[in-house]
């Protein structure tokens, strides 16, 4: 996210993230807001703003030209759900928005609190993978890891989740065979997943969640984008979780 401004506060802002431009419409800071990455889809306001931009991670240099043209630059780098709340309230805090910030924090953090109590009276919680691209296979960030939890389930790679960069969190088709997830959630990074491609893969028939068709599509912008979205991402994962225990 980069603004330039005469007075105290950005008056021009240029959001180079999904998730940014999420949080600056949802501060009430949507009318500032001249641009807007070719991911982002929420809030509907944000469709009818300038794309800039792509994925998150392919900023850098962008923001190092900036930089070095004098423009003013936050950037966030979130990886957890504590992450994105401190991400809401310094976005809050640098557009003049930290009350509202602290109110969408407090939001998020009661209903996260409602599914995992909600979650906790389960008397198991069921092995989950989730895959965020398929060739190689790779697992979730700290965040997904963090919000299978929250919602119920038992992230079967949960130690790779602190591995920031996707490359560093490839697994072998083997390896997710050995580890039997009772449910399959994936969500391709923009590309549609295809549940049979999955349930076609070498030796795959043997995982439960394979067998009892528990492969399930995750919306993109529910769970990889790191901010206030994530809440609707640990809703549709609960859910899945609670459809899972009502078949059992």
């Amino acid at each position: 996210m980069y603004g330039t401004s005469r007075a105290e506060f950005p008056r021009r802002i240029v959001c180079l993230t999904a998730e940014t431009a999420e949080i600056a419409f949802l501060l009430g800071a949507g009318d500032r807001v001249v641009g807007v990455p070719g991911t982002a889809r929420r809030p509907e306001a944000a469709l009818e703003k300038a794309r800039v931009g792509g994925f998150s991670d392919l900023q850098r240099d962008v923001v190092r030209d900036l930089i070095g043209a004098g423009v003013s630059v936050l950037c966030t780098n979130q990886r957890s759900f504590d992450d994105v709340l401190d991400a809401i309230l310094l976005i809050g805090g640098a557009l003049g928005c930290e009350a509202r910030a602290r109110e969408v924090i407090g939001d998020m953090q009661d209903e996260l609190r409602q599914v995992r109590e909600y979650s906790a009276a389960w008397p198991d919680r069921p092995r989950v993978y989730f895959e965020e691209w398929m060739d190689p296979l790779i697992v979730g960030i700290r965040w997904v890891s963090e919000a299978i939890e929250i919602a119920g389930g038992r992230d079967v790679f949960a130690e790779l989740r602190d591995r920031p960069a996707a490359p560093d969190r490839i697994v072998t088709p083997e390896a997710v065979v050995a580890r039997d997830p009772q449910i399959i959630l994936a969500s391709w990074c923009g590309k549609p997943v295809d549940p049979d491609r999955i349930a076609s893969r070498p030796g795959w028939t043997h995982i439960t969640a394979v067998d009892s068709n528990q492969i399930h599509e995750l919306d993109g912008a529910d769970i990889l984008s790191p901010g206030p979205s994530l809440v609707h991402g640990v809703r549709r994962i609960h859910e899945i979780i609670q459809t899972f225990h009502a078949a059992g």
